[in-house]
């Protein structure tokens, strides 16, 4: 971990970094799992927490921007994937998977853009 990088990373493990999943843990859990102080990001270096986030105009290291657009399209697909067939235990329509896919792909083109 370098502390002259300027730049703003986003966490290696894209869509489920962050404070919404954190959020939905503690719903669940009744319990608030704390925000590490160092993570892995997208490029591959340690950084303070602190510097980075899941918004695509926040983000400055474009490995890191690549890194998310690459993850948020592979996550897009899987979901189409897993919404076409049957899926026990899951109450989803149709619409609500390809909304969910929309959303997905229009956070990967910003992260491209």
């Amino acid at each position: 971990m370098s502390e002259t990088d300027p730049h703003i990373h986003v966490e290696r493990k894209v869509p489920a970094a962050g404070p919404t999943t954190r959020n939905l843990i503690s719903s669940m859990l009744g319990r608030v799992p704390d925000a590490p102080s160092v993570v892995v990001t997208g490029c591959g270096v340690r950084a303070p927490y602190a510097m980075t986030s899941p918004h695509p105009e926040s983000v400055t290291c474009l490995a890191c921007r690549e890194h998310a657009h690459r993850e948020y399209l592979r996550f897009a697909e899987q979901i189409e994937r897993l919404g076409r067939g049957p899926m026990p235990g899951v109450n989803l329509t149709a619409d609500q998977v390809a909304a969910a896919v929309a959303r997905l792909r229009d956070i990967a083109k910003k992260f491209a853009g």
